[in-house]
């Protein structure tokens, strides 16, 4: 490249920061700053939910391979090797009564860790994440079958209302802790 094209190229980064800078707003004053509750939107058994992403350490694709663990429940999927890590992966659709999730190129896993225990819920479809202020929360709907026992909490935004999967409760049940036959 040319001495000269250099020099304009630097000269019009120069003029765009400028231009930047002008038109930039400051940062919000401390009193300006709002409660944020920030989740993650996945697809169970046709209802979309959120779960915190505080509780959510990493989505993954399903993974390719599985190894089956002998004497557990069906949405016991098995043990997935994650970066050396064993992770046991549970189909959650399949915890809650429905029917097994066919993984596909929208399926995911939700990796997450509570109180020591690491674990993966296989999900529909993560369709990214969702923010709510304080002033969002409602009351919490009522939802069909098991998965009305493990929502916390909900937030009521574009005229809908987001039902709030709890992975605590979900890790607390008791249902849940008998993995095995």
């Amino acid at each position: 490249m040319s001495s000269d094209r250099s020099r304009e190229l630097l000269l019009l980064l120069k003029d765009m920061e400028q231009r930047s800078r002008q038109h930039a707003g400051g940062l919000p004053d401390q009193e300006e700053a709002h409660w944020l509750w920030e989740g993650i939107q996945f697809l169970i058994s046709g209802t979309t939910l959120v779960a915190s992403l505080k509780d959510i350490r990493e989505i993954l694709n399903f993974p390719a391979v599985l190894t089956p663990i002998p004497g557990t429940q069906p949405w016991m999927l098995g043990i997935a090797n994650i970066r050396g890590t064993l992770l046991p992966v549970i189909d959650l659709q399949k915890f809650m009564g429905g029917k097994a999730i066919a993984t596909d190129k929208h399926s995911r896993v939700l990796v997450f860790d509570h109180n020591g225990v690491r674990a993966g819920l296989l999900v529909g479809e993560v369709r990214g994440m969702h923010h709510f202020s304080e002033d969002q929360h409602a009351k919490p709907p009522q939802l069909a079958g098991p998965l009305n026992s493990y929502i916390s909490e909900a937030f009521h935004a574009d005229g809908r209302d987001w039902p709030v999967f709890d992975i605590g409760m979900l890790m607390e049940s008791p249902d849940f802790q008998k993995a095995s036959l």
